[in-house]
């Protein structure tokens, strides 16, 4: 059962910086404007630069001389801020507006974006990796069908639901950046000291 609990927990946390809820205004923006958004390869894209982060990101962490709880504590931050962006409904990070294809800017930064690609780092520090594979698979099964549905989900929720989503969403991030923080701060200064 433990298992279970971390897998929700990992989900929810992925869910939460993801915020796929949260940005469905802006993918019914680009629609509006009529951009194509192929779901399909929104999906694949961002699930490559997921996998290839999780996987990859330590080692290149190593190469570049950043130890993993330096790396957490940084994150910590940055999620610490998109939480604040959330909740406040303030852009500190501006998102650029051009849209030509489904890569850039829907599948990266949108949803493999700067955040969650901390996040996964941090979560390895906190989760086992199929755990995180586990959430991740389930997170992009809602992606789908968040963005095939978009236009619905938004007529549905109206635009105070995605804010209420979206400040729900934003104390998570909060707490957990705060766990983040904790967990990886006093490992980071008895290694420097």
């Amino acid at each position: 059962m433990k298992w279970i609990n971390s897998l929700v927990s990992c989900f929810m946390i992925l869910f939460s910086i993801i915020d796929i809820l949260g940005n469905a205004p802006i993918i019914m923006g680009f629609k509006s404007k009529g951009n194509i958004i192929e779901t399909k390869k929104v999906i694949i894209t961002s699930l490559i630069i997921f996998l290839s982060f999780l996987f990859l990101g330590q080692p290149l962490l190593t190469i570049i001389g950043i130890d993993v709880q330096s790396f957490s504590v940084a994150g910590a931050f940055v999620l610490f801020i998109i939480g604040l962006e959330m909740i406040l409904g303030i852009d500190i990070h501006k998102v650029q507006k051009n849209a030509h294809t489904s890569i850039v800017p829907i599948a990266f930064p949108l949803i493999a974006g700067p955040g969650s690609l901390t996040t996964l780092i941090s979560l390895k520090t906190t989760y086992n990796v199929y755990i995180i594979i586990i959430s991740l698979i389930l997170n992009m099964i809602v992606v789908y069908f968040v963005l095939e549905k978009c236009d619905m989900i938004a007529k549905k929720l109206g635009s105070n639901g995605l804010d209420i989503v979206k400040k729900i969403f934003g104390i998570i991030l909060l707490a957990f950046a705060v766990k983040i923080f904790g967990a990886n701060i006093s490992d980071l200064f008895n290694k420097k000291f």
